[in-house]
């Protein structure tokens, strides 16, 4: 089986012997049934550290752990920028422990040096990073190294002069106004599935929101209200359960009415009971992976060459609003950027639609 965005069948083959399940009566017993499933596999763009000793369990991981907590706990980071922070210092945990090392007190600048070189060309015996992997890596390694000398367990701070690779400026990737309506519209909405679909798409455009808060919204989060002056909101938890309200436009309010009356009822009902308001064909939460689906079908039915994402919506969102005269503090508080600097990247692309459409229509911008 590959790491990639086709689709796999999974077969779960059923074993002969009882499995006691824990905290069970002793008269209770487990068996697996042969199951056949297809999912949708998500892209591992991150190789993960070649086999070896638990990182966990070795002293410089230990260490290591702590930081993770603190990240989690006390600085309330996302449950996946936890788990990407892990990935990366755990592979430097075994890149340490193969060099000897064994406590934070016995890292020198040459060791960090020579990680940071193994990350690009794998000499580690992990797989190499690009440029932007490695960039992030080398953040945490310098985050790991203050949080230990903030707490007393390092004297000096080796990895003050460690620098991550210059990475150059992305821009985001957004898509036109038609390309998202051929792309919305290329849902059928006979079903309840693509009720929820066009529901999800209309959704994704109006708000701007990442497809992990999409996902994780209940019904109790939406305000589908309208109010005298104004229109409908809706409560989103962003990065680190940060919460924000975001206006709800007319078609995704008319698009989440109808799958909220014509096609949850019908979801739900094969499930358990949930509050979740995007429910898959069980009943249960919709997950990230599948709503990504429902989009890069919807963009292959419209046509769309381009690689599109449920980002590239956010994207579209942001620069469609900056382009349509709203303050970039304002599309800050939309996005839910905890810093300014974060959204002045959408003026970039702007700006240059602004220096095309100036070329081709001043009558004096070419000699």
């Amino acid at each position: 089986m590959t790491t990639g965005t086709e689709d796999a069948t999974v077969r779960l083959e059923p074993i002969s012997k009882p499995v006691r399940v824990p905290g069970a009566s002793p008269d209770e017993t487990l068996r697996l049934k042969a199951v056949e499933a297809t999912q949708r596999l998500e892209v591992v763009r991150d190789p993960v550290p070649t086999p070896g000793p638990d990182p966990a369990s070795l002293p410089i991981g230990k260490h290591l752990a702590t930081y993770l907590q603190h990240l989690a706990i006390e600085r309330g980071m996302a449950k996946n920028t936890v788990s990407a922070y892990r990935r990366d210092l755990f592979r430097y945990a075994l890149y340490l422990h193969a060099q000897g090392v064994s406590g934070p007190g016995q890292v020198t600048l040459q060791h960090l040096t020579s990680f940071a070189q193994a990350v690009r060309d794998g000499a580690d015996g992990a797989a190499p990073l690009s440029a932007r992997s490695a960039a992030r890596t080398i953040v945490a390694v310098r985050g790991v190294h203050k949080f230990w000398e903030l707490e007393g367990l390092t004297l000096t701070n080796p990895a003050v002069d460690l620098h991550p690779p210059t990475t150059g400026r992305r821009l985001p990737k957004a898509i036109s106004v038609d390309q998202v309506a051929a792309i919305i519209e290329s849902v059928s909405i006979d079903t309840s599935a693509g009720l929820r679909d066009r529901a999800i798409l209309e959704f994704l455009y109006s708000t701007g929101a990442r497809i992990s808060e999409a996902v994780g919204l209940d019904v109790d989060d939406l305000h589908l209200e309208r109010p005298a002056h104004g229109p409908a909101v809706v409560r989103l938890f962003g990065k680190g359960s940060k919460e924000r309200i975001v206006p709800l436009g007319s078609y995704a309010l008319d698009a989440l009415n109808a799958y909220l009356v014509r096609g949850r009822p019908e979801l739900v009902g094969k499930g358990k009971g949930t509050a979740a308001l995007f429910l898959n064909q069980r009943g249960g939460r919709l997950s990230r992976q599948s709503a990504w689906t429902v989009l890069t079908k919807a963009a292959e039915r419209a046509g769309i060459e381009q690689d599109v994402s449920p980002h590239t919506m956010r994207h579209s969102f942001a620069t469609h609003l900056l382009e349509g005269g709203a303050d970039v503090r304002v599309v800050q508080e939309l996005l839910g950027h905890a810093s300014v600097t974060t959204t002045q990247v959408y003026t970039l692309v702007t700006a240059d639609t602004l220096r095309e459409v100036y070329a081709a229509a001043h009558p004096r911008a070419h000699s």
